[in-house]
This record gives structure tokens, sequence and C-alpha cells, in this order.
């Protein structure tokens, strides 16, 4: 097996990748080519966001998606969890409480990025 910088030739058929070129030399040898993948140009910095801010994101997501259920379902007062006046009040706490959380998620998606 001969590696250039780019490619990969093979005396043998060890490769059987659809992708593989195998061309038949002059004195009939076959020949498998593997042409190598490029790296990526990486010049500009990305900085990924970090655990904690992902993991604070989903946190104030799940307190939005659980104010939602527990008013709008109606699973939670039916089981007795909670009462069927708490229910009410939390319906009406949803329609503050989810668009305060949406923010405080787009706010620590802005702070990420800046």
């Amino acid at each position: 097996m001969l590696s250039t910088q780019k490619y990969v030739i093979s005396t043998n058929n060890i490769f059987s990748c659809p992708s593989v070129k195998v061309k038949k030399n002059v004195n009939g040898e076959t020949r498998a080519i593997v042409s190598m993948a490029k790296k990526d140009d990486f010049s500009q910095k990305s900085t990924p966001k970090t655990p904690l801010k992902i993991v604070s994101q989903a946190v104030v997501a799940v307190l939005g998606l659980g104010f939602i259920d527990a008013g709008y379902s109606g699973d939670w007062s039916r089981i007795g969890v909670i009462s069927k006046e708490n229910e009410d009040f939390l319906k009406v706490a949803a329609l503050v409480v989810v668009p305060l959380c949406l923010f405080i998620i787009f706010s620590i998606s802005k702070t990420a990025d800046d």
C-alpha cells in the first residue's frame, strides 16, 4: 500500500467502500484508489456554548413547560396532586411565567454570543 498526501493506493482489494475507485493498470493489476478527506479551515474561532449555559436554558424551559402542564392539562387536579383552584391559578400564572422564561432563555443565549 502506498500513501501520498492526497491518495492511498492499494494493490489488493481490501477496500469494500462504494466510493473507492478501482482502476486496472496496464499490466492487469487491479488497484484501489481512495482519496483522503481535506481538513476544514477553522480560521475563525468559534466558541461552543458552555454546558452550564445549556443546562441553565434547559432548566428554565422545563420550568415554563411545567407551568403549562400543571395549568392546562388537567391531569394534576384529576389525580389529586393539586386542587382545581390551584390549577386555575397556574393557568393565569403561566401567562406571566412562560414569556418570562422565554426572555430568560434568549438572554442567556445572547450572553453566550457576546
